[in-house]
């Protein structure tokens, strides 16, 4: 049983597979957090702390009747606080009452028990049937203003995943405004962690950032109008001495596309304190009598093996609670996009000519990128008109569609359908849809503005014109970009005391034109992109089943940022392409197999001029997608190993493994070629120890090595037993060339 009510000790006991949550009602009504952590009994956790009279903290009405000084909500473990009542850290929760004041005072009402998985209406969140999953709701109330605070678990019992909720509203009789409003609170008593987090910037997303936590709050947040380059709404919280295969470790994934903060503080006694949900410096909600706001969801997970058990986990409900639809599980199709072999220079004839060339090799879906619509020769127009520049095209989108699918290939197009240029027919039909400030001057951002998706008829719009593109063109594939943040925040709509709204409303907006078109067009893909990662979160993956993982598609420096968006996101996720050399962000001149090993590792793609490649280049990669199609269930569904990091050493090492444990596939890039170079080994986990296995190279990584030279102490086709393969590994061949990859094939016998 996943939930378990102790009456007689008030406590509420949440079990999964490994994981133990446990909360208590104490005897001022207080809803106090006992325990998360490793799987352990239902007993009564808080009988274990130790309170004291702490100088200066103080202590409820209630204990101070009772001359009990030992009594502060500032140093107890609680599982939702509230703000302005003698808790002094980070709280979860903060109002504006009808009186003026910022108290907000919760006490336990009830509970109630549910099976299955609780729904968010309007929010993207883990789904789940009654078998697979259960649902605890507590209900909390400020006693003097009748706030009603309800808190929601969802308990994946076999996935060791638990998801928070809160569901705010107001009882009384007055307005009441919310100026912070967190998903998640929750309180340990010890403090010995590594706050792990990951940031970044446009073209270098998801570098890993591991920090001790001191005294004092760190935070990472967003304020952006999307979860942005520069922080993931992602986090994991750690043991010091934890690392990638062991040792105790938490995962938080805020599933919410839009600005978010994530606070950890450590107290003046030691405990430490994590706070998520939506950021504050941008929010304001009013609540009027009997008005409810839902809040989106956290997914937590807690695993004893370290980084990696925590990622497996996360990978796992990702892929089968998050991503919805026929794309789910369905293989997704090897594309080809425009942008890097034509970016705004293109006629019809020339996007033809790439499709028919890639159809040969075995590509099966092409990619019209930015420049084909209004009056866009660059990126300073057009934004907003959504229908083709025919004289530009040579004719219709409609029969370009046609000419482009009887090359054998699939039809896709690029679109930016929440952003407006005010050189556009749209802007000058509607210039009140753009985000900006009256009497103000806006900011611009690649000489665009932002449309207000808070509005309903803006929404509507936009849903039109793209149903209108993709039934007209027989449209397979959309990639939704969003290439500037908001900023100037205000929508015409909302009354000024509501303007603090915007932000969310906006991403509600967004979240309900997502809905519409993503069950509508079923067949459909559709691929997220924020200027590459800036929308990298697990609120997109609701709606779109994959993100482009970065603009930058240079094989080198996606291994770190893949390598970083592994910690909290699956493989099969990863939007990635190969791409042309010299590479167009750094010059970077890397072997097409490395490329190719690189973009495996994702959703797979190309992003280059066909015509200028030679005839050996187009057998190669033709050899390259018969091996993603081969191992394709292995790489997008099997368990991923990180074995080697490439924030050090001289080779990255990762690994796809199958559940039942009879096959594997480890790849292998080096950073560069070293002069009489140590042996690089790697250890290879998910094999079973008693059964025997046989390693392969696959050959194709050796087309562009000098006269084909097969590596060096690499012997193919022994056997090994998955016990030798865990404990003592194999080593890696060498390098040959610079940036060489490898990959090798491990079967059970």
């Amino acid at each position: 049983m996943a939930i378990i009510v102790n009456k007689q000790c008030n406590t509420f006991t949440l079990q999964t597979k490994n994981s133990t949550y446990q909360m208590k009602v104490d005897k001022y009504g207080v809803l106090l957090h006992c325990y998360y952590g490793e799987k352990t009994d239902n007993t009564d956790k808080s009988l274990l702390y130790y309170h004291a009279d702490r100088g200066f903290s103080g202590n409820i009405y209630e204990a101070a009747k009772l001359d009990d000084r030992t009594y502060s909500l500032d140093s107890l473990s609680q599982e939702y606080s509230g703000f302005g009542i003698g808790d002094y850290r980070i709280t979860a929760l903060r109002t504006k009452n009808a009186d003026g004041s910022q108290a907000t005072q919760l006490r336990y009402v009830g509970y109630c028990i549910q099976k299955g998985k609780y729904t968010i209406d309007g929010l993207p969140a883990v789904y789940a049937d009654d078998t697979q999953s259960e649902t605890l709701i507590i209900q909390l109330q400020d006693i003097y203003t009748g706030l009603e605070v309800s808190l929601y678990y969802g308990v994946l019992e076999q996935l060791d995943i638990i998801t928070r909720a809160v569901k705010i509203t107001n009882k009384s009789t007055t307005d009441i405004t919310l100026q912070k409003a967190a998903s998640c609170h929750i309180d340990w008593e010890y403090s010995d962690f590594d706050f792990i987090s990951f940031y970044g910037r446009h073209s270098m997303e998801q570098n890993i950032q591991r920090t001790k936590i001191h005294h004092g709050i760190q935070s990472i947040g967003s304020i952006r109008g999307i979860s942005s380059h520069q922080y993931n709404p992602f986090v994991m919280l750690c043991e010091s001495n934890a690392n990638e295969t062991m040792g105790s470790c938490y995962g938080f994934s805020f599933v919410y596309s839009g600005e978010f903060s994530i606070e950890i503080e450590k107290d003046q006694i030691d405990r430490t304190r994590l706070i998520c949900g939506i950021h504050s410096d941008n929010f304001e909600w009013t609540l009027h009598s009997n008005d409810t706001l839902f809040l989106p969801e956290v997914i937590m997970t807690h695993s004893q093996y370290g980084t990696g058990g925590v990622s497996r986990n996360l990978h796992k409900v990702i892929r089968e609670h998050i991503c919805r639809g026929i794309w789910k599980n369905k293989r997704r199709p090897i594309l080809i996009n425009s942008w890097e072999a034509a970016y705004f220079d293109f006629t019809g004839e020339t996007l033809v000519n790439i499709a028919k060339e890639a159809s040969k090799l075995g590509i099966e879906l092409f990619v019209m990128d930015d420049g084909w619509f209004g009056k866009r020769q660059d990126d300073n127009s057009g934004l907003g008109d959504w229908f083709a520049n025919e004289k530009k095209l040579g004719c219709t989108l409609k029969e370009l569609s046609k000419r482009i699918t009887a090359q054998g290939i699939q039809f896709g197009i690029w679109i930016e359908p929440e952003s407006i240029s005010q050189d556009s027919d749209l802007y000058r039909a509607h210039p009140e849809w753009a985000v900006q400030i009256p009497q103000r001057k806006p900011c611009f951002s690649r000489n665009q503005l932002i449309l207000d998706f808070s509005r309903k008829d803006v929404q509507d719009y936009i849903i039109q014109v793209i149903s209108d593109l993709i039934t007209d063109a027989s449209v397979s594939y959309i990639k939704w970009d969003f290439n500037r943040a908001i900023c100037d925040k205000f929508s015409c709509l909302l009354p000024p005391e509501r303007q603090g709204e915007f932000s969310h409303r906006y991403i509600l907006g967004l979240y309900r034109v997502l809905e519409k078109l993503t069950t509508k067009f079923t067949e459909v893909l559709f691929e997220s992109c924020g200027g590459g990662g800036a929308r990298f979160d697990t609120g997109m993956l609701y709606y779109t089943p994959q993100i482009w993982g970065s603009d930058n598609t240079d094989a080198i420096e996606r291994l770190s940022i893949q390598y970083g968006a592994s910690f909290g996101y699956p493989i099969s996720v990863m939007g990635t392409h190969v791409s042309a050399v010299p590479n167009h962000q750094t010059a970077r001149v890397t072997p097409l197999s490395t490329r190719a090993c690189m973009a495996m590792s994702g959703t797979f793609g190309y992003e280059l001029d066909i015509a200028k490649l030679t005839d050996t280049e187009k057998q190669q990669i033709k050899k390259h997608i018969a091996a993603f199609q081969k191992y394709y269930a292995l790489i997008q569904y099997g368990d991923y190993y990180r074995i080697s990091t490439p924030l050090e050493g001289s080779c990255t090492i990762w690994e796809f493994v199958n559940t039942d444990g009879t096959e594997a596939l480890v790849n292998a890039v080096y950073h560069h070629v070293q002069a009489n170079a140590t042996p690089v080994r790697a250890k290879v986990y998910g094999l079973k120890d008693t059964q025997m296995y046989q390693l392969s190279l696959n050959e194709y990584f050796t087309e562009q090595c000098p006269q084909k030279q097969l590596p060096y102490g690499f012997r193919s086709g022994e056997l090994i037993s998955g016990a030798s393969l865990r404990q003592v590994g194999f080593v890696i061949p060498s390098a040959i060339i610079d940036f060489q990859s490898w990959q090798i094939y491990i079967k059970q016998c």
